[in-house]
């Protein structure tokens, strides 16, 4: 099969961004409204943002012209007829993409391809409106789709292998990245995205860390454009409850998706993020947030010369299983991957916990905190040893296996394990999904192989036996790597 005549049904935001992407593909492009009004809209968005592309150079006006003349503004569904493939990117609700999918089904004849965008909802219950459900596939395009290179190629139940091939083949003329994905409960990148928030606001929650430590320790140690509170505010906190909350639903109450509390009080409230000019940030006057401190310079010099002259080097054990970075120089330094500082060292007045990730010699950040005997001196001697190594260094007011980035970063590994165990993407696809449509600086399978997967599983492992939640629970291919694939190939 192929595709020369693509049909658009529906005119807002995403429609019209689809549409753009198919006529820079260089295939003929029928967009088509119910409203009028959207309709003509639509219309005019497509070809401003062509023209506004052509002014940024992003591609040249003979291009922007060559695509405004494959663009068809029609009124009807019947006009989208002769259409290979046409993609609905109507409201998310099931009953209306049933009966578009029903109505487009019998304008385009049994040949045609037929897409949904959704973005949360099953493709397979969508192609249960069409007779013919081996043309139904899911395309699902990120926001806005002129700028977001991912396309999420979704597989129903019934959807045909060629179906599947011909989305992607389009994906790609639309100079799109397509990832394949069964159909399932956020597919690929939404789901793989979900500890991002979700583990920020039990860290929150658990008091480990405040809102501004979280998203800064996120931001430089991970790498990452916005911490997670950032990004709730600006997605809005209802928003992203209400998604939240269909996660958990339609999983039948999985613990790993469970909304938390401090959610609701906020939209209680309605402190729903910048939209309201207030959410876990206050936007008012000037920026939310002070700017990120400058990199600390590096003396050159590796940390395992680090020492007091006879003192343990980095990386060699205590004799209880933890690894001692560094005994003297008025502190002990434990690294807090399998179990919170207070069960490791409970009357140590010179035991400080630390994580830096990946490891410490190329770690930016380094969180540390103090167990419940540890001297005030020991804490500040810990903070001056890493600051001069050249690592950014936050002082944690609590004490969990794994601290911020850790927490966050194993979780979404850890799902990214569930994912593909269940069939849902591969490896490969999971990672792209990450780093394209959610701006990850790494996928949860690189960070697994920067950490190493026996180290992911130490944090799981020690919070589902601190906290005795179900949460936590390793997924058992995240246990087999760890056991005999430590190369993660």
């Amino acid at each position: 099969m192929t595709v020369e005549r693509l049909g658009v049904a529906g005119a807002g935001t995403m429609g019209a961004g689809i549409a753009q992407l198919a006529c820079l593909g260089e295939l003929e492009t029928r967009l088509t409204d119910p409203d009028p009004a959207a309709l003509a809209a639509g219309g005019e968005r497509v070809r401003a943002d062509l023209d506004r592309g052509a002014e940024r150079g992003r591609w040249s006006e003979g291009d922007a012209e060559a695509a405004k003349d494959r663009l068809a503004i029609v009124p009807e569904l019947d006009d989208l007829a002769g259409c290979e493939l046409v993609i609905e990117a109507a409201p998310e609700r099931l009953e209306l993409k049933r009966e578009l999918f029903a109505t487009l089904a019998a304008a385009c004849g049994p040949e045609a391809v037929l897409a949904s965008n959704t973005s949360s909802l099953f493709v397979t219950a969508i192609a249960a409106a069409s007779k013919r459900p081996g043309r139904v596939v899911g395309m699902h395009f990120f926001n806005p789709p002129a700028l977001m290179p991912l396309v999420e190629v979704v597989a129903g139940d019934q959807t045909a292998p060629a179906t599947l091939d011909l989305a992607t083949t389009v994906a790609e003329r639309m100079r799109r990245t397509p990832v394949r994905a069964a159909d399932g409960i956020g597919f690929l990148a939404n789901r793989g995205a979900r500890p991002f928030s979700l583990e920020a606001l039990r860290l929150l929650g658990e008091r480990v860390a405040t809102v501004d430590q979280i998203d800064r320790i996120v931001r430089i140690g991970g790498g990452y454009r916005m911490g997670p509170f950032e990004l709730i505010d600006l997605i809005g906190v209802d928003v992203n409850l209400g998604v939240a909350r269909s996660f958990h639903e339609q999983s039948f109450g999985e613990p790993r998706w469970r909304p938390h509390p401090l959610q609701q009080r906020l939209v209680a409230a309605g402190r729903l993020g910048r939209k309201a000019g207030r959410g876990f940030y206050e936007y008012g006057d000037g920026p939310h947030r002070a700017d990120d401190p400058e990199p600390v310079a590096s003396p050159g010099h590796s940390p395992e010369e680090e020492g007091d002259g006879g003192g343990r080097r980095a990386g060699e054990g205590d004799g209880e299983g933890t690894p001692t970075l560094i005994e003297g120089a008025g502190f002990r330094a434990h690294s807090l991957e399998r179990g919170s500082l207070a069960a490791l060292a409970p009357n140590d007045a010179l035991a400080v916990g630390f994580l830096a990730l990946p490891d410490l010699a190329t770690a930016t950040a380094v969180e540390i905190n103090a167990g419940p005997a540890t001297a005030y001196d020991a804490l500040g001697a810990a903070g001056r040893h890493f600051a001069a190594l050249g690592k950014h260094v936050e002082c944690l007011p609590g004490d969990a296996p794994g601290m911020v980035l850790g927490r966050i970063v194993c979780q979404l590994v850890n799902e990214a394990c569930f994912a593909v165990g269940e069939g849902v993407g591969s490896r490969e696809d999971l990672d792209t999904a990450l780093r394209l449509g959610f701006n990850h600086p790494r996928g949860p399978f690189e960070w697994g192989r920067a950490i190493g997967p026996e180290r992911v599983l130490a944090v799981l492992d020690a919070l589902a036996a601190e906290l005795g939640q179900e949460r936590y629970r390793a997924a058992p291919l995240l246990r087999r790597w760890a056991a005999t694939d430590q190369s993660g190939s």
